[in-house]
């Protein structure tokens, strides 16, 4: 077994992040909502699901607050579980090949009649892809230090931003060149869009890229670390266990602070990201390979800010970091409800928010992984556990997020006032860091 701190573990931990950020970048925000979005008929078009009329967005912005909803709810038990079994690893195999599975099976959702499809396998993809994110971040503190961890965390990050983006690109070229595949027997004329086969594909190709790349990973990563065996009421104890952690949380008065203010930013920050190529589509009415293109750019400058914030929060330390792109999320969400869509360069000021929106993406996704990671209690064993809380809590900030989002789209029509109200969310993070105290290791 590797020792912790090597550098093959720590590149094997980081590696599942190559594998993985392919689905919420190809699935998620760039090409998965925009088919659903023609498939569906549309900006406002309407839905019957179950008896009830929906808008399109509304719907899909539902959908995946379902399937948040369901992760926040049983990851708890599972990570207390696998905490105290010591098999992370299996837990974090079973929802990669849910989330894998479930994004190759979206092949079959091409038209409305089978909207049941495009639903069913969004929502377990989802659950895949986030349930598997529970056991993958518990493995942070028994692969580094803590004083690598910050480090650590932004490898993981930058790798799964090239990789995602090199494969986008791939199928940035099959949407806009289908020709040179032979899936059309001439080049696009404009106005033209692909055929549906080519999205269709896509989906095969992201599906399976991340099962087969996660492989590496899994085969490095240690199984049964605290070499714990498993008990006949294990089940019983996990519930006893995540009981104890929420004790402890009680009277840990920093990580308390962070886990509000993250809930809060968090909720904006997973909104945008969800939600970002569809306002660009409906909004602004830019054409799919533009959208394609910017999400491109905001990945590439991702890398560049994860850099950059990590090398500055070991000068200034993590809270004030945070609040730095804190300061620029607000200012991005302002810029978009501003953005004019009828004017003739609204795709370069696209570009522009895309690019300030990628130097803080990657920054705080990073920072807040690795914060928390050294607001854990030291020499606890219980990381899966601890871990569970973290994501319970981005979880149901998606919820909250993408409700309100959903709703607000319901009632005006229009996704603008949307993104106003996550500019509150923003502040309001904000606002509560500066509540925190400095610890040992986060300043």
């Amino acid at each position: 077994m590797l020792k912790k701190g090597s550098k093959k573990l720590i590149g094997a931990w980081a590696f599942y992040d190559l594998a993985n950020s392919v689905y919420p970048l190809v699935i998620t925000t760039a090409v998965f909502p925009l088919y659903y979005g023609a498939i569906t008929g549309g900006k406002n078009a309407t839905l019957t699901l179950f008896g009830v009329a929906f808008n399109n967005t509304e719907l899909y912005t539902y959908t995946l607050s379902l399937s948040f909803l369901i992760v926040a709810f049983i990851s708890p038990l599972l990570s207390s579980i696998a905490d105290y079994m010591g098999n992370k690893k299996r837990f974090l195999q079973f929802f990669l090949f849910l989330g894998s599975f479930s994004v190759m099976a979206l092949f079959f959702f091409n038209s409305i009649e089978r909207l049941w499809v495009g639903i069913t396998f969004s929502i377990l993809a989802s659950i895949g892809f986030w349930g598997s994110l529970v056991f993958y971040n518990a493995y942070l503190p028994e692969v580094a230090y803590p004083k690598d961890q910050d480090r650590v965390s932004a490898k993981g990050f930058i790798n799964g931003y090239l990789g995602s983006v090199f494969l986008l690109v791939f199928i940035l070229t099959m949407i806009m060149m289908p020709h040179w595949y032979g899936f059309v027997s001439e080049p696009l004329k404009e106005g033209e869009s692909a055929p549906t086969i080519v999205y269709q594909l896509s989906f095969v190709i992201v599906g399976l890229w991340w099962l087969l790349f996660a492989q590496y990973t899994l085969y490095y990563l240690p199984y049964n670390t605290h070499k714990r065996k498993p008990e006949k009421d294990f089940i019983f104890k996990g519930y006893r266990e995540l009981r104890q952690v929420l004790r402890e949380l009680k009277n840990q008065y920093t990580l308390k602070i962070f886990l509000i203010s993250f809930f809060l930013f968090s909720a904006g920050v997973q909104t945008i990201i969800i939600l970002a190529g569809k306002f660009g589509d409906e909004e602004l009415g830019l054409p799919i390979p533009n959208l394609i293109i910017t999400i491109i750019l905001v990945q590439l400058v991702a890398v560049v800010g994860a850099f950059i914030f990590s090398r500055i929060s070991k000068k200034l330390g993590n809270i004030t970091t945070l609040k730095i792109t804190l300061v620029i999320w607000i200012l991005v969400t302002f810029s978009a409800y501003l953005l004019p869509g009828q004017s003739p360069n609204v795709d370069i000021y696209f570009y522009a928010l895309g690019g300030f929106l990628g130097l803080v993406l990657g920054a705080t996704q990073t920072l807040a992984r690795s914060t928390y990671s050294k607001l854990m209690p030291e020499n606890t064993v219980d990381t899966a556990t601890y871990f569970s809380f973290y994501d319970v809590t981005e979880k149901i900030a998606i919820v909250t997020g993408t409700i309100i989002f959903g709703v607000l789209v319901g009632i005006t029509k229009s996704m603008r006032s949307s993104v106003l109200v996550l500019a509150v969310f923003f502040f309001a993070g904000l606002i509560v860091l500066f509540f925190m105290k400095r610890t040992k290791y986060v300043k």
